[in-house]
């Protein structure tokens, strides 16, 4: 299901339909990652930003593809410029979304796509309002917890620290311009393309 979309209104009488940007956010465990490989095959058009950041490489990441490597006086002379949309640290690594590809797909008419967390999602918001934000959201809080324990692969204090966040995340729901639910991979992404793209899926 997809809630009402808040954000930006039709093209007026000789106006046309305008490239947006589109921030998808939500909580550990929802299936961004899922959803939107699903939605890079429905739609190959859409333009994926590629995040820049500080870490190094980890094995089989491609510069450029998974990531624009760069060490961190690169990234602060980025900032500097204003060369990002949103930038944030954790874990003592920086991490960005460059302005400029996003502009150039959307001047080109291509509908983009940023998957970022939800501080991130209000940097975007500041620097770029016509931005639309999607929250991806579970059926249910015990489908999440269900997905995030059935992982098995954390111990219960970084669990309950998860599933903290999660609550706080899904509590912001209500500053985004619509919200899909992930009950299925390809319907949630199907709707999601309705909204990056302005039409549905045939």
């Amino acid at each position: 299901m997809i809630a009402a979309d808040k954000a930006g209104g039709e093209p007026g009488p000789g106006e046309a339909a305008r490239a947006r940007l589109t921030v998808v956010s939500g909580p550990s465990g929802v299936g961004k990652s899922s959803v939107l490989a699903e939605l890079r095959r429905l739609e190959p058009d859409v333009f994926f930003s590629v995040s820049v950041t500080t870490r190094p490489p980890r094995e089989g990441e491609v510069d450029g593809y998974h990531y624009h490597f760069v060490d961190r006086p690169a990234f602060e002379a980025m900032i500097e410029e204003g060369a990002f949309l949103e930038h944030a640290e954790f874990a003592g690594n920086c991490y960005g979304t460059p302005r400029q590809p996003v502009e150039e797909a959307l001047d080109a008419g291509r509908p983009a796509v940023l998957e970022i967390e939800i501080q991130g999602a209000r940097q975007v918001r500041a620097a770029m309002p016509d931005a639309r934000l999607v929250m991806l959201v579970p059926p249910s809080w015990e489908d999440l917890v269900g997905r995030l324990t059935g992982r098995g692969t954390e111990a219960t204090d970084a669990l309950r620290s998860r599933l903290t966040v999660a609550a706080e995340e899904l509590s912001a729901a209500e500053e985004f311009d619509s919200c899909v639910v992930n009950t299925d991979v390809r319907s949630a992404a199907e709707e999601l393309l309705t909204l990056v793209s302005g039409r549905a899926v045939s």
